[in-house]
């Protein structure tokens, strides 16, 4: 059976965005641009493993993006260099050690590639040995002279326009790159070097909406593709717990000075326990107490984050992500307001998203009720989650 390498060019400044870093780091849709290509190749069977291309120095916080992000198929992060076609020769020189039969290589920056084309062009490459998606000229194509003046009309149905992936044998496209570095050749994609070598590309049809994000317009575009195609669901969260001696307070995640805690079978901690229990609301995957029953000894005094990091990854297996949240906390004492964003920053990070999306307010009882007479400490919770369909 022949192995398959994905590699994603994600090495690029695109300073054209202005965003104040790379490219393909910005999210889209609450993931990097660069996620959105290796969840494409996640979902390809034939392919083994993939590698990622980024800017130098970006290496630890892509990999720390992708292991969140869950990426199992993911091999290495590789540093790219000054150039596209440093970048990816850096990616294919990660891989002499060990080396595929075909490499299939694409751009970052085309995030809605589908799982058809990625597998019709190693279908493609392993019968003709390279392939490439492409589009046909649609507008009509004028040569123009220097001096501005059209010097004649092209028959357009001989033009085509180039996408990725791009997609070869190894030994073919190593060659073409290492040829390419000993005679200095200039070109603008993969391909080109292949047609250097005087070797066949075979063209495959493209997708209009495997376009290249570019300009701030392209990123808009790629927006609004997003938001058609998201489905978004609430959940609503609620826990209460006793003040007891000798209990350290957890709220949020986070110690909060104290003389008393809140008793639990956990580390009773409300607030992580309200958004768990809105998370798994919104998500259909039903409540904390039957994915930690109190009956089971592995729960005793666990830490509370651990659990909500186990229910975002429930979450996750049904096809969602965390949008943001909202906490209501409800205490008579203590004052909370020196510790809500050291909370916010914990609960950010559990459920990755930023701490702009994490709100966190803390109200009294006005002394009434159990809360009121500073019996118990409770927390509401309200959760978006977001699912993606097929683009």
């Amino acid at each position: 059976m022949r192995e398959v390498v994905g590699l994603i060019a994600a090495a690029g400044q695109g300073r054209r965005l202005g965003p104040g870093m790379p490219k393909t780091f910005v999210p889209l849709g609450g993931a990097a641009l660069f996620v959105w290509s290796l969840r494409a190749f996640e979902a390809i069977e034939q392919v083994s493993q993939s590698l990622l291309v980024v800017p130098g120095g970006y290496e630890q916080q892509a990999d720390n993006i992708c292991r969140q992000a869950q990426l199992g198929k993911l091999s290495k992060v590789v540093s790219g260099g000054p150039t596209r076609s440093e970048s990816v020769y850096n990616g294919l020189k990660a891989l002499l050690d060990n080396t595929p039969d075909i490499i299939v290589i694409h751009d970052a920056a085309r995030p809605f590639v589908i799982s058809q084309l990625i597998t019709d062009s190693i279908e493609t490459c392993a019968q003709t040995g390279a392939a490439i998606a492409a589009l046909p000229m649609t507008d009509t194509l004028k040569q123009v002279g220097g001096d501005g003046v059209i010097t004649t009309t092209v028959d357009r149905r001989q033009f085509y326009q180039a996408q990725t992936p791009q997609t070869f044998k190894f030994d073919l496209i190593l060659e073409a790159y290492q040829q390419a570095r000993q005679s200095n050749w200039d070109v603008t994609d993969d391909a080109a070097l292949v047609e250097e070598m005087g070797e066949p590309v075979t063209v495959i049809p493209g997708s209009p909406n495997n376009f290249k994000i570019t300009t701030p317009a392209d990123w808009q575009r790629a927006e609004a593709i997003v938001a058609s195609n998201q489905q978004t669901r609430v959940g609503y969260g609620y826990d209460v717990h006793p003040l007891m001696e000798g209990r350290a307070l957890m709220l949020g995640g986070v110690r909060v000075p104290y003389e008393r805690g809140l008793a639990g079978h956990s580390d009773g901690d409300v607030v992580l326990h309200a958004i768990a229990d809105a998370l798994l609301g919104a998500a259909g995957c039903g409540d904390i107490g039957q994915h930690f029953p109190d009956t089971d000894p592995a729960y005793k005094d666990a830490d509370s984050k651990a659990l909500l990091a186990h229910v975002v990854d429930a979450v996750s297996e049904a096809g969602y992500q965390p949008v943001n949240v909202d906490v209501t906390i409800i205490a008579q004492e203590p004052r909370l307001a020196p510790y809500m964003e050291q909370m916010r920053g914990q609960i950010a990070s559990i459920l990755n998203i930023a701490p702009n999306a994490v709100n966190i307010k803390a109200t009294t009882n006005e002394g009434l009720g159990f809360i009121g007479r500073q019996e118990a400490i409770a927390a509401h919770a309200v959760a978006l989650i977001r699912r993606y369909t097929t683009l």
